[in-house]
């Protein structure tokens, strides 16, 4: 299911390899809040980046994998952006110095990413094997859809999950941090520090949000690759993100409709595609529907853009008009 030579999917893993590397070893050790300056200037270098990588993609592979790329890039993009939300609780609830919250952010979205590497390729064997799974995909991602518009989405009420709770009964753990040391001394006796859990949280939680996005970037792209790379760089700008936004995030308010509005439609396409590769043989005497239409990959990629940049416009109209009645 490839689209993208092996040459080029080797030397992108080797420089994704080298920048994580710098980021933990090098960037992250220098704890600071990053400014807004700051901020603005990685958010921008990262999507550069992302673009600068799908054009890679079409010069190497053509035009069509390079707009999945690009529409997989927008979706986990979006997507992530809710993921904003529980960090901000989580960052909170375990009272991490803001010094080090940069760091904590890398490690954990490192830890996130290899933990979506093996459910994308867990979902690529399914996918490339039955193609029935699009049913399922498809119905979770449009009652994700439905959910979020009726106001289901209950992230703000975070709990640890059952891998936290365990590992706080089997291990000693203090209540307080060391800088960035994983393990410290207290008493005479070796402890881990709350940084451990802290990293496990945020890695672990953003696999429960993978349970959206990867089934939706699956409805546009079947190229583990590419839903890998996508996943990637939608995350990367994340943590500056995090800083640039944070305070910001509850002013979103019509975002919840442009994903849903986005899901949805995946959803709708995912079942579409299974209708046209269907073996069931309750549908159709097992054959495909292929009078279903066909939806094209530029119109994921237009839908996208337009629900969600129609619902960030929505959001800063809606924000601006609260503060100019405010202001009177």
């Amino acid at each position: 299911m490839a689209e993208t030579p092996l040459a080029f999917e080797i030397a992108t893993f080797v420089v994704l390899a080298l920048f994580f590397i710098v980021d933990l070893f090098i960037i992250g050790r220098r704890p600071h809040v990053p400014s807004t300056k700051e901020c603005v200037q990685h958010i921008a270098f990262f999507v550069v980046m992302a673009l600068i990588f799908g054009g890679c993609i079409w010069y190497f592979a053509g035009s069509k994998p390079a707009i999945e790329f690009y529409s997989g890039w927008l979706t986990e993009y979006s997507l992530s952006i809710d993921n904003l939300f529980v960090f901000v609780i989580i960052m909170a609830n375990f009272a991490v110095p803001k010094q080090i919250q940069k760091y904590v952010l890398s490690v954990g979205i490192t830890i996130a990413l290899i933990f979506r590497g093996c459910f994308i390729l867990i979902g690529a064997a399914l996918v490339s094997r039955f193609t029935w799974v699009f049913f399922i995909f498809g119905a979770f991602l449009i009652y994700t859809a439905v959910k979020l518009v009726l106001g289901g989405d209950d992230d703000e009420e975070y709990q640890e999950n059952g891998i936290i709770r365990t590992l706080r009964k089997v291990i000693r753990i203090t209540d307080e941090y060391d800088g960035e040391k994983l393990r410290t001394t207290r008493n005479g006796m070796r402890y881990w520090t709350p940084m451990l859990i802290v990293f496990l949280t945020i890695g672990t939680t953003d696999v429960m949000f993978a349970f959206d996005s990867i089934p939706a970037i699956f409805g546009l792209t079947k190229d583990p690759f590419l839903v890998f790379t996508s996943n990637v760089f939608a995350l990367l700008g994340l943590q500056q993100l995090y800083f640039l936004l944070g305070a910001l995030l509850d002013k979103l308010v019509y975002l919840p409709v442009g994903l849903s509005i986005v899901l949805g439609f995946i959803g709708v396409k995912l079942v579409m595609e299974a209708l046209h590769g269907n073996t069931l043989p309750f549908i159709n005497g097992g054959h495909g529907v292929h009078w279903v239409p066909e939806v094209p990959t530029w119109l994921s990629l237009a839908v996208i853009v337009v629900a969600i940049g129609g619902a960030a416009l929505a959001s800063v109209v809606k924000m601006r008009a609260v503060e100019g009645s405010k202001a009177e």
